[in-house]
């Protein structure tokens, strides 16, 4: 009855819509977790110390193991397990590298716990002795946090690796709910320590759930524990380079945010907003992509396939362009509607409002560009090469600081947004130009005529919504909150109605296959067995 929790996804986009919807769901519980973190504490104390006790931990869980484990892992993974004759030597390596990690963590997260009051001075140096006192309590819980997300990352890549997405991203919703429980319950229990222990509590709900996932795999747990292990090195050696491009990405906001800090008062909360509220789309459309595509550009990989390799990522490239063009359209021209929905209240006026659409206009610019940067890396770590990511991230992220830097007299905090985006588009197409030397050809005779299909959809798309807002205002007026989302629920949905339909008439594939999935996953129970299967 429970099958559809342990399913294989048997396409690209199916993965995607998968990652993609749950990651929506996930966000969605972050957004209620924070109310209830804000209704229940308020801007005080103990958020300020709750927040500064994950800098210890989220640093040694970003670098080390999100994102760079699994880019590494999952081509290996897939290597034995492509082979008959190595198939256990998959499972083999999969519990060597659990071990690995879980030692290196432990023995990490001690060293930290020990050395927390000084690191604790270092990342909140201006807080007084007693809430000091508290950060280090609060960090050494969440360490213990880190080390069961760390296993549990090796198990969603296993995960990954079979293409089994629904538990793998299930388990982020249920790490917010164990945060929530801290906030609701624990700390009625054991006082606001509680918040820590609640994120213990959603860590080991994520782990159980990748561990019901991969018990369905064939997996089977056995102590294994082998240093010298080949792929294992490999994999460790494969991660350095990838653990330095996380690390330049996060360098560069960091000092774009540091910019932010010379400017005018709130220019840092305006690049913030701004951003989080653009990385949503690439969030559910760019990085559910990446994610659904790498075990299949690393299985092609592992078979030296070219021409399937090539076809993937082309595929893939095509339908980033397809959902991101309607939302790109849709941040430009709504940009000011989603701001005010999203954080314009109280405090936040007018002024800050539109200040933070016009930056967020820069970055929805690049929404395609961002995301395929996501899939392209992938597609070389597929290739087991992370030295090329890095590199094109390197210089990339040196052109955006010295453009931000540049404009930033004359442009202000917008000039940041500019000096990010400009990275991201010099980060694509160096990677782009890079993949096609290396493919020979990267399909682009078939992205081209699909690429002005969507295109002209998009422009449709464009006018329908600026010429419905108008529309909306002669009816309702924009004075209150429900008064703005009206409009912008309005406009965008019929804007996106007009996208699916031109689309339609234009015979776009990637619509046409968008929608051949979801009847597939619909209409799976009432088919006949032998038809599913077919």
């Amino acid at each position: 009855m429970l099958s559809f929790l342990h399913r294989e996804s048997h396409s690209i986009i199916g993965a995607a819509t998968i990652v993609g919807v749950l990651a929506f769901v996930s966000r969605f519980m972050g957004f209620i977790r924070d109310r209830i973190l804000a209704g229940e504490f308020g801007a005080g104390d103990t958020l300020d110390v709750y927040y500064a006790a994950f800098k210890i931990p989220d640093l040694l869980f970003g670098l080390i193991v999100v994102g760079a484990l699994s880019a590494s892992f999952i081509p290996l993974f897939l290597s034995r397990n492509s082979d008959p004759q190595r198939d256990r030597g998959a499972w083999d390596f999969a519990n060597n590298v659990v071990h690995i990690v879980a030692i290196s963590m432990i023995a990490l997260s001690v060293v930290l716990a020990i050395f927390a009051e000084p690191l604790s001075h270092f990342f909140a140096p201006g807080f007084p002795g007693y809430k000091l006192d508290q950060v280090v309590s609060f960090t050494r819980v969440v360490l213990i946090a880190q080390v069961l997300l760390a296993i549990s990352m090796v198990y969603g890549s296993v995960l990954q690796s079979h293409k089994r997405f629904f538990l793998y991203s299930l388990a982020p919703i249920f790490y917010n709910l164990g945060i929530i429980i801290g906030a609701v319950w624990l700390v009625d229990l054991v006082g606001v320590i509680g918040l820590a222990w609640g994120v213990v509590l959603g860590s080991a709900l994520h782990l159980i759930t990748q561990i019901l996932g991969v018990s369905k795999t064939g997996y089977r747990y056995k102590w294994k524990l082998n240093f010298g292990d080949r792929d294992t090195r490999t994999m460790f050696r494969l991660m350095g380079p990838r653990t330095l491009g996380i690390a330049i990405g996060q360098l560069l906001f960091l000092i774009l945010s540091i910019f932010a800090t010379t400017l005018e008062s709130g220019s840092v909360t305006i690049f913030q907003f701004a951003y989080n509220i653009e990385f949503f789309a690439v969030g559910i459309f760019g990085v559910s992509l990446a994610i659904a595509v790498f075990p299949t550009l690393a299985q092609e990989a592992a078979h030296d396939n070219r021409d399937e390799f090539t076809r993937t990522l082309i595929t893939t490239t095509r339908q980033i362009f397809y959902f991101l063009i309607p939302m790109t359209l849709l941040f430009l021209i709504l940009r000011a509607q989603i701001v005010r929905v999203v954080v314009g209240a109280g405090e936040f006026d007018w002024n800050a409002t539109i200040l933070t659409a016009d930056t967020l206009a820069f970055f929805a610019l690049t929404l395609i560009p961002q995301s395929l940067v996501f899939v392209f890396s992938r597609a070389f770590y597929a290739l087991k090469d992370t030295i090329t990511p890095l590199t094109c991230a390197i210089v990339s992220a040196l052109i955006g600081i010295l453009t931000a830097f540049s404009l930033e007299d004359s442009f202000g905090v917008i000039a940041l947004s500019i000096g990010y985006s400009l990275a991201a588009i010099i980060q694509c197409a160096t990677m782009w130009v890079l993949l096609r030397q290396r493919m020979g050809s990267l399909r682009e005779s078939e992205l081209v005529p699909a690429l002005l299909k969507m295109t002209t959809a998009g422009l449709v798309c464009g006018v329908v919504m600026q010429f419905v807002k108008p529309i909306i205002v002669s009816v309702i007026p924009l004075d209150t909150f429900l008064g703005v989302l009206s409009q912008g629920v309005a406009a965008g949905s019929l804007g996106i109605c007009a996208y699916l339909f031109v689309g339609y008439l234009l015979g776009v594939e990637d619509q046409r296959e968008l929608f051949s999935v979801f009847r597939r996953n619909f209409l799976r129970q009432s088919q006949p067995k032998e038809a599913v299967q077919s």
